[in-house]
């Protein structure tokens, strides 16, 4: 037997406040027009512990149209349409695809000694609370409502009990609550 590390999941993710985390056509407007770079919404310190991150194809498709790569960490995206696709040449070593479900990907994380990760994108975080890998989750929500749109959380076979740590509201008006997933 090896001396793993045990991979833990981990999502900072914001929200519409009927539920949306992007348009029905992906479209984040709603939520680029709140940024206000003046207030630190605590992703920094989120991320400042994590080792990687992995993010679903929509997330991924959308980050490339944001400008430079803003990732210092490698990323693993989720996605069967690309997994047996070339990357691109100016994310070579920064990016890689996988089919793997998620404890696979977790377990093959955990062999490569990747200790957190960070899981970003609706269908990648409901795949992992679906098998029981996210171990904690920051929600912003933002006091929009959009009508329809991509949810963040989606149907499930058995309920997700939360143990909610902390609960701040910004000038903006957004509200950030961090939960802890009871297993």
């Amino acid at each position: 037997m090896t001396n793993q590390a045990m991979t833990t999941a981990h999502a900072f993710i914001a929200t519409s406040l009927d539920g949306f985390i992007a348009r029905p056509d992906g479209d984040i407007d709603w939520l680029l027009q709140r940024d206000d770079p003046s207030e630190d919404h605590g992703y920094a310190a989120f991320i400042a512990d994590k080792d990687a991150i992995v993010m679903g194809r929509g997330t991924y498709e959308k980050v490339l149209t944001m400008g430079p790569w803003a990732y210092d960490l490698p990323v693993t995206v989720l996605s069967t349409q690309l997994a047996n696709t070339p990357v691109p040449d100016t994310l070579k070593g920064k990016v890689r695809f996988s089919d793997l479900p998620p404890g696979a990907l977790m377990q093959a994380l955990a062999r490569e000694n990747v200790g957190r990760i960070y899981v970003d994108g609706g269908k990648v975080v409901q795949s992992f609370l679906r098998e029981g890998l996210i171990a904690d989750i920051v929600v912003t929500t933002v006091p929009v409502l959009i009508g329809a749109g991509k949810p963040l959380f989606g149907a499930l076979s058995d309920d997700v009990d939360l143990q909610l740590i902390d609960s701040q509201r910004f000038a903006s008006g957004l509200v950030q609550s961090t939960y802890r997933v009871i297993a």
